[in-house]
């Protein structure tokens, strides 16, 4: 669909906004020019080396993302059938689904102008409008013998775009709608420090629990803590106890 391109205004609009955080109050009116004003002062997607930072610890990690388990979610992540390659993750509430990916863009530009450019020149139905993420495109797609409306949004952070393709209700108005947007709003992004191509997805792992990270960040914390602590698996009990927070909390599957 010619989804990926460079984008060439977010450079000026960066240098605007450095010289007019003092005055958003006075800007609210121009509604995409206070989206680009807030994002990781008041409101998400979020990177993780913002000030205001939503609190992730109980966030899913994959790596590029850190994604919110929510009451009523349903949270699957895009495997490659070939290379195991983690993809992106699919949230679904209600009738609703929110498909999510996260890429690599230059230090001085965003990608989200170029790429809904490059959207509307491919697609002749594609209709631009401004939304509660700024400038968002309406696309319909032809699913088996249905046409379906999905809304594509997109966020530039410090380095990377998160696009974010709702369908269903949630391409229109309602509450699936409202759930959907607050949910990529808390995400997290961790752009990394790896040198990648603008357009790149930027590298995902496998899904890394909050019991998990959890019982690491302990082992490790008494490993250094303890001289001569051996190095190994966890033992049965860690296994269990992980293993019994899983089975307890928020679950998601992996799609291949």
């Amino acid at each position: 669909m010619g989804l990926f391109g460079f984008g060439n205004k977010r450079k000026s609009v960066d240098g605007a906004a450095e010289g007019k955080r003092d005055q958003i109050d006075d800007d609210k009116n121009d509604d995409s020019q206070e989206g680009e004003l807030e994002r990781g002062f008041s409101k998400g997607p979020w990177d993780v080396h913002d000030e205001n930072v939503v609190d992730y610890d109980d966030y899913l990690d994959i790596g590029a993302l850190y994604l919110p388990f929510k009451q009523g979610i349903e949270l699957r992540i895009k495997v490659n059938k070939d290379s195991d390659e983690i993809l992106g993750a699919t949230i679904t509430y209600g009738d609703s689904s929110l498909e999510v990916e996260a890429f690599a863009a230059p230090k001085t530009m965003g990608l989200w102008d170029m790429i809904r450019q490059d959207l509307k020149e491919a697609n002749a139905q594609a209709t631009e409008k401004e939304g509660v993420f700024g400038a968002e495109l309406t696309l319909p797609v032809s699913v088996k013998d249905k046409v379906l409306k999905t809304r594509i949004v997109g966020i530039d952070g410090p380095r990377w775009m998160l696009r974010g393709i709702f369908s269903g209700p949630a391409a229109n108005q309602g509450e699936e709608k409202t759930v959907l947007d607050e949910y990529f709003s808390d995400i997290v992004v961790d752009r990394g420090e790896e040198p990648l191509a603008p357009r790149d997805l930027i590298p995902m792992h496998t899904p890394v629990t909050p019991a998990e990270r959890a019982a690491q960040a302990a082992s490790e914390n008494e490993q250094s803590t303890i001289p001569d602590e051996p190095k190994g698996p966890f033992d049965s009990d860690q296994q269990t106890e992980v293993k019994t927070t899983l089975s307890r909390g928020p679950m998601f599957s992996e799609v291949r």
